[in-house]
């Protein structure tokens, strides 16, 4: 089947990839300031593993927005 390409799909997909985004990014942060505070980094030390927290950071967003996209665009759903 053919997915659903319209201005309203495309406008609800990127909807629910940013709000699945914030949720990601929020709860992303909150493991990396418990970590921080736990560990009591500062400065350069942080800075580390922010880098570290970065990439599979990005990974998420990445499945996040694929997943709404699938989703808003699948006829199945509509």
């Amino acid at each position: 089947m053919k997915r659903i390409k319209t201005f309203k799909t495309l406008t609800h997909a990127a909807a629910a990839a940013s709000f699945l985004a914030v949720q990601a990014v929020i709860c992303i942060g909150t493991v990396y300031w418990a970590v921080a505070a736990t560990l009591r980094m500062e400065g350069t030390a942080a800075i580390v593993l922010g880098a570290i927290f970065a990439l599979p950071s990005a990974y998420v967003l990445m499945v996040v927005t694929r997943m709404a996209y699938d989703a808003e665009t699948d006829p199945g759903n509509h």
